[in-house]
């Protein structure tokens, strides 16, 4: 590796003012001016280019450049009491020159090494070894920070990252499923030791995740062997099947769904994006025909993308795919966004399992024809965890016949993680199940604030699951405070299901601002045949005494007594009930919305 003394214009280096690392510090605009033509770019290797093994490094031995080669840029005259002067005079273009420094530096007793840009791995494990040598020579401890290592597929990475309420880790491709296996469990373990965990709870008691992604990223062991690369047909099918089955979009997604969350459905955006979709796709070339591995990326880039054009917030994520923004954009991945972190390590491998399983099927069967128009169906039927599980079962399914056997009893856990169970109650021969669907939240329009511009999330609103088993058609009604449900029966006889979405607290801004708060809820069971209330039980959204919650739960106990005492058993509406008529919309036909205006 090459070596040249840094030039300044006083001869000597002050640092800039700060506590920060050196490197962070040092006086870049104190450097010869170099012209654009002679400039000193850190071009980044093309990830596609053929890599051998890497070396092995020892020891460096520094020569220090003859003196002859030390210019300094400005001429030094000595003034009258002897001490040196800057010329003022213009500083005059010159070729050559650098603009990366390893800069050295003890910092409470551990020697720091702030690693400069470089252009191959080869240069960044050279000046590594030379840092590790020096450091067991001196036999001190030493910190590697400054610039990460170029990418190189011949080493692995791992990363850890501060976001806003987690922290990201970015752990390092796995080659075979043990290995997955291996990480995984590893990566939970190393987080209880340092009582980090991937689950919480709410103040009302209720069990969620952190908002932290699961995402899986696939790939190959190079750019070139990524089977997306080398199969463009692959990425289509993968589309198709996502959109076809929306449980994959939201069994393993966080609370935070719909058209601008962190991963919403191409479907949840613009109403023409299939259209544009089905265009892109006639343009895939079948198995089997050779295509140019930026195709993929230009006939999806612009159309996988969330409502604002972002790329990395769709829920199939490709700008690491192809991309011609960067030689890091090119390493042939896609990215799985609509996974949320689970609490267990075997709930996330089951969910990598099934891409793997998913991936393997379309790779031998690959898929055709056209999307699915779910249209308002997403936002009604698809909240619910019963047409969910069932969509879900239908994958299972699928990949069963194509000789991937699932259990569906291996995903039951997450089922129940991601739609608690409230509380049931049996009255008349019928059982009423009430359990925690899915809401859509919607970012509202820009408001002024103390900090600046800002967007606020209307998280006020919830929607709860009713499910009737012993229900009959024609004489069972199920009301919540007075107002019919929409029951459907589902494949099972005797059974219905429906949902009701409420406002469950007054947020300081937020959608229909005057529109009450609806807890508590009372549901009851009313037989149309005597014009009575069988039973019913009552949902509250807080504590139903009145009691704030300060504080969180402080473990899962607590949680659920709070979860408990949030639902009664007993309440229902007594005397001669008039059975309420039906108030089925043509946009949500599973959903009564107490928001709606009553109808007479």
């Amino acid at each position: 590796m090459a070596q040249r003394a840094l030039e300044l214009r006083r001869g000597k280096l002050f640092l800039i003012p700060g506590d920060s690392p050196m490197g962070l510090r040092l006086p870049i605009a104190s450097l010869p001016h170099i012209p654009e033509e002679d400039y000193p770019y850190i071009v980044e290797r093309d990830p596609l280019d053929p890599r051998g093994p890497l070396p092995s490094y020892a020891p460096p031995s520094y020569t220090p450049p003859p003196a002859a080669e030390q210019m300094s840029v400005f001429e030094q005259a000595p003034s009258a009491s002897g001490a040196a002067n800057q010329n003022v005079e213009e500083q005059k273009l010159r070729k050559g020159g650098v603009r990366t420094a390893m800069s050295i530096e003890i910092r409470e007793g551990v020697m720091c090494a702030f690693m400069p840009p470089t252009e191959t791995i080869e240069d960044y494990l050279e000046l590594v070894s030379a840092v590790e040598a020096t450091a067991q020579e001196m036999q001190i401890q030493v910190h590697i920070e400054g610039y990460p290592p170029p990418y190189d597929p011949r080493i692995e990475v791992i990363k850890v990252t501060p976001d806003p309420g987690v922290i990201e880790v970015n752990i390092q491709p796995a080659a075979s499923w043990r290995e997955a296996v291996a990480t995984t469990f590893g990566l939970y373990e190393d987080a209880a030791q340092v009582r980090l965990g991937a689950n919480r709870f709410l103040i009302d008691g209720r069990h969620t995740g952190t908002g932290g992604g699961n995402h899986v990223v696939i790939g190959g062991a190079t750019p070139a062997d990524s089977p997306f690369l080398r199969r463009p047909d692959l990425l289509k099918s993968l589309v198709l099947f996502w959109q076809r089955h929306p449980s994959l979009s939201y069994l393993f997604s966080g609370m935070f769904i719909g058209p601008t969350s962190q991963a919403p459905r191409i479907d949840e955006a613009r109403h023409d994006s299939l259209y544009e979709l089905e265009i892109a796709l006639a343009h895939v070339p079948p198995p089997g025909v050779k295509a140019p591995l930026w195709l993929a990326d230009r006939l999806f880039r612009h159309i996988l993308v969330d409502i604002t054009g972002n790329t990395h917030r769709a829920e199939i994520c490709i700008d690491k795919m192809y991309s011609p923004d960067s030689s890091t954009g090119r390493l042939g991945l896609v990215e799985f966004r609509a996974l949320e972190m689970p609490p267990d390590p075997r709930m996330s491998l089951a969910q990598q399992l099934l891409i793997r399983a998913l991936i393997a099927m379309l790779w031998r069967e690959p898929l055709d024809g056209k999307f699915v128009r779910w249209g308002t169906t997403l936002h009604d039927r698809f909240m619910l965890p019963h047409f969910l599980w069932e969509d879900f079962r239908d994958v299972l399914g699928e990949l069963g016949r194509a000789g991937y056997a699932f259990e569906p009893e291996w995903f039951t856990a997450q089922l129940e993680f991601r739609f608690p169970v409230f509380g049931s109650v049996h009255h008349g021969g019928v059982t009423l199940e009430v359990r925690q669907a899915l809401e859509p939240w919607h970012v509202l329009g820009e408001e002024g604030s103390a900090g600046g511009t800002v967007r606020y999330v209307d998280s006020s609103v919830e929607r709860l699951q009713l499910k009737a088993e012993g229900f009959v058609e024609g004489r069972h009604i199920i009301t919540c405070n007075g107002r019919r449900l929409p029951m459907t029966p589902t494949a099972r006889s005797g059974e219905a299901v429906a949902a009701v979405r409420f406002k469950a607290w007054q947020p300081a801004s937020g959608l229909h601002p005057t529109i009450p708060v609806h807890s508590p809820l009372v549901f009851d069971i009313v037989d149309s045949w005597n014009g009575r209330s069988l039973g019913g039980c009552v949902y509250h959204v807080a504590h139903p005494g009145g009691r704030s919650y300060e504080t969180k739960p402080v473990n899962s106990y607590e949680a659920e007594a709070r979860r408990l005492a949030r639902f009664q058993d007993h309440g229902h509406t007594p005397g001669k009930i008039d059975p309420p008529a039906e108030q089925r919309t043509l946009e949500f036909p599973l959903t009564l919305d107490l928001r709606t205006p009553l109808l007479h």
